[in-house]
């Protein structure tokens, strides 16, 4: 009976995507004595081109067979490493994962790229090797290298694990003569034989000059699920080659198995600048997602403590019906209080289920940093921080492109090149620096450089040419500001246009996506010293902290990470600049009024500003007055989609089901000052000249 593999196909695609990492990252760091990370290079490529094989990806198996090639060589000192080969096979690590997320998500791959790096792995194999040859040790074989007896007894379960004992007969054939005697003695009768089970057992006599690290690598996929025995034919000494065996992937790639999506050229979109790996690695995959079992325990323990507050609840209620006392209340009481513990310990733990430590994001950008440096021409020395600072899974797929736009841009703009940096009097190296930590209930993220930092002249003066401010303005600008004119859309100050960056196509779009996902981005800077780069994030999308506040008989929410203060207003603080808007001046600053019950259209408890309460609030760089009835509590709120279940509400990012089964708008702060007050900013500009004239 054959086993269906595609059962295990994902858990496959999950480890090579993790092995494809490995050797990225290994030889972005190799040295040419590193031999244990030559050989954690090898596994990796190892596993993935047997895996490929039986799981029916034989495109990647045969690619794969060339890099494992070189890789043997290299670990066996046959072969030198060189800055050439490690680039050659970072590439053959690029395209290696193309194709896999070309068989994942059936999709085209670009067959001449593969093609052609394919034909630089064969001719580097055919080219005369630079390092010297080692002597040939003697191995164990066969009477003049006759060859090998083999006892071979799989466990019975060793099919369901997809292991086929009779593929590796084949593969054992074709490193010489094979002859087999299959022993029956584990075999049932009919009735109680389970055809999943393999019962069989093998004695082997295997003979050619064919090395012992060929015979144990035939047998590593099942080392552990069998009884093995390697003995030569005779006691005999003679000195034979190590051979590398492929034929366990090479036999398998032409058996059964899952036929992936055919890979045919097209013209695929590659991404410039030494970032290949974009979004198609295994982090666009949001199907699965690995779980620590200690979380998984945590989880199973909530649980239970869960239904023994259930079962005490219901015991309590049955006397209460029964002529409850005092006695039975207060035990209610305590049950209530316990299944709020409990209920609050079982939300966190199905949270950190779903977190990841931000490392992921954070590991394409060594070989990003490797790769654009080289082609800027640039010296730069990359440091990470915090990778272990853990994150919601999806706040971590969505914040990765923004995060490759800003290294990219700190690197192109921010990082000299060597003699401008010696010049400056500063070391040829640049330093870029990746952090991230946990900050109240968000994340931070820190991107920070030694470069020339944010040319504030150049930034003004690109800033008036466009007309976003006016040569008054520039003059009193604070540093604060001036930086966040970079995130207008389709500013750039650099002077040519390349692969790389000066479009002006993109920080208006980091900001935009960082804000969709409920965070912020600053940036400061000191001009020759560098730049900060700083992105908060809510640790998770489903659930936030809100200040819930009263309109009229309408409850809204409001983010806590949105609020900066609540105050009664003071008369003489309104003023309204006709035909603009209503402004209230908080200390030095002038903030844009928004009612929020003529936004949503509901009837308040006043019109009067003075009788309400102004909830001051910050998004998208603006800050403006939110006026309400009243402030209620403050409470974890689960966010549902609007989209989903009804349509989207212009100024609300979600809604929420309060404890009393009502349904509460979350508003959406930078949203809302959009919209509702587009001319705020003239508004508070016009009456703060007003204010200096008077």
């Amino acid at each position: 009976m054959s086993i269906d593999v595609s059962q295990f196909v994902q858990t496959f695609l999950d480890e090579s995507f993790e092995g494809l990492d490995a050797m990225e990252s290994q030889l972005l760091e190799l040295q040419a004595d590193d031999v244990e990370a030559i050989n954690t290079i090898f596994r990796a490529a190892h596993s993935i081109k047997g895996g490929a094989g039986t799981f029916g990806f034989g495109p990647v198996g045969e690619f794969t067979h060339g890099v494992e090639t070189l890789l043997d060589e290299m670990r066996g000192g046959r072969r030198a490493v060189s800055p050439e080969l490690v680039k050659l096979l970072l590439e053959a690590v690029d395209c290696m994962r193309e194709m896999l997320v070309a068989a994942r998500d059936g999709v085209e791959v670009d067959a001449q790229r593969i093609a052609t790096v394919r034909s630089a792995i064969d001719a580097s194999l055919n080219e005369e090797n630079t390092a010297p040859m080692p002597e040939q040790t003697a191995v164990s074989t066969g009477g003049n290298g006759a060859g090998w007896h083999i006892r071979f007894a799989p466990e019975p379960d060793v099919m369901r694990t997809g292991n086929d004992p009779l593929r590796i007969l084949a593969a054992l054939e074709e490193l010489g003569s094979v002859q087999v005697t299959c022993d029956l003695a584990r075999l049932p009768s009919l009735e109680e034989l389970d055809p999943e089970d393999c019962l069989l057992s093998w004695d082997i006599r295997l003979e050619g000059p064919v090395g012992r690290e060929a015979v144990n690598e035939v047998f590593e996929w099942v080392e552990d699920q069998c009884e093995l025995r390697i003995e030569p034919l005779s006691g005999g000494e003679v000195a034979a080659p190590v051979q590398s065996s492929t034929a366990v992937a090479q036999h398998a790639s032409a058996g059964s198995g899952v036929n992936p999506p055919a890979q045919t050229r097209s013209g695929f979109d590659r991404r410039s600048g030494g970032d290949r790996r974009g979004a198609g690695d295994r982090r666009a995959d949001t199907g699965s997602i690995r779980v620590n079992t200690d979380k998984i325990d945590a989880l199973i323990n909530m649980v239970g403590e869960l239904v023994i507050t259930q079962s005490m609840l219901g015991q309590i209620g049955n006397e209460l019906v029964q002529g409850g006392s005092q006695v039975q209340l207060e035990k209610l009481r305590d049950g209530l209080t316990s299944l709020e513990r409990n209920t609050r310990e079982l939300q966190e733990s199905v949270m950190r289920i779903r977190m990841l430590p931000i490392s992921f994001a954070f590991n394409r950008f060594p070989r990003l940093v490797h790769d654009l440096s080289a082609q800027l021409g640039k010296q730069v020395e990359l440091s990470m921080s915090g990778e272990n600072t853990e994150l919601d899974k999806t706040v971590m797929e969505k914040i990765g492109d923004p995060l490759v736009h800003l290294v990219r841009n700190a690197l192109d703009h921010g990082l000299e090149v060597p003699e401008v940096r010696l010049a400056a009097g500063k070391p040829a190296t640049g330093h870029l620096l990746l952090n991230a930590y946990h900050q109240g209930g968000n994340i931070v993220i820190e991107i920070i450089d030694d470069g020339a930092g944010i040319n504030r002249e150049k930034v003004l003066k690109k800033a008036i040419e466009r007309g976003l401010i006016s040569e008054a303005d520039a003059a009193a600008m604070p540093d604060e500001r001036v930086c966040d004119l970079i995130f207008q859309p389709g500013f750039s100050t650099a002077e040519t246009v390349s692969d790389v960056s000066g479009r002006g196509v993109g920080m208006d779009v980091v900001r935009r996506n960082i804000q969709d996902l409920g965070g912020s981005v600053e940036i400061t800077s000191r001009q020759g010293q560098g730049s900060r780069i700083t992105i908060r994030l809510p640790l998770t999308l489903a659930i936030l902290d809100g200040q819930l506040v009263r309109v009229g008989e309408q409850i809204y929410i409001i983010p806590l990470v949105s609020i900066i203060e609540s105050l009664q207003a003071m008369p003489e603080s309104l003023n309204v600049v006709a035909g603009m808007a209503e402004v209230y001046r908080l200390r030095d600053e002038y903030l844009s009024v928004i009612r929020l019950h003529r936004v949503f259209g509901v009837r308040g408890d006043t019109e009067d500003l003075t009788k309400g309460l102004l909830v001051v609030v910050e998004g998208d760089g603006q800050r403006a007055a939110v006026f309400v009835d009243e402030l209620l509590g403050q409470q974890q709120v689960v966010i549902k989609s609007l989209e989903t279940n009804f349509r989207r509400v212009e100024g609300t990012s979600g809604a929420t089901i309060l404890g009393d089964g009502s349904v509460a708008l979350i508003m959406d702060i930078p949203g809302l000052i959009r919209m509702t007050n587009p001319p705020a900013q003239d508004a508070v500009r016009k009456r703060a000249q007003i204010e200096e004239a008077v």
